[in-house]
């Protein structure tokens, strides 16, 4: 099997995000992306999505390394502060390395 490195940057955060993480991903550079309706906890609460100001998001983006730190340090500089935002890399092989 032939693979390609490349990182898995996802961000899980408020929905009212995502219209601009979609525009922030596509200006620094990701192909593509995939986002999902979610629910969970931590030390911000509960966020049951039982209505629009409490749905969360997930955020999947594959893209070269160079792109998810710009992605991730425009969202840390931009949102972070008044959102509620978390976010982590990951090391994945990709098989079609062309479609992101």
């Amino acid at each position: 099997m032939n693979t390609h490195p490349k990182k898995l940057l996802v961000l899980i955060g408020e929905y009212a995000l995502e219209k601009f993480l979609i525009r922030d991903a596509k200006r620094f550079g990701a192909h593509g992306y995939t986002i999902a309706d979610v629910r969970g906890g931590g030390s911000h609460g509960t966020r049951e999505a039982d209505w629009e100001g409490s749905r969360s998001i997930r955020m999947e983006v594959i893209c070269d390394p160079e792109v998810a730190s710009a992605i991730s340090e425009h969202v840390l500089r931009n949102y972070c502060a008044n959102y509620s935002v978390s976010m982590y890399v990951t090391d994945v092989a990709v098989l079609r390395p062309e479609k992101f």
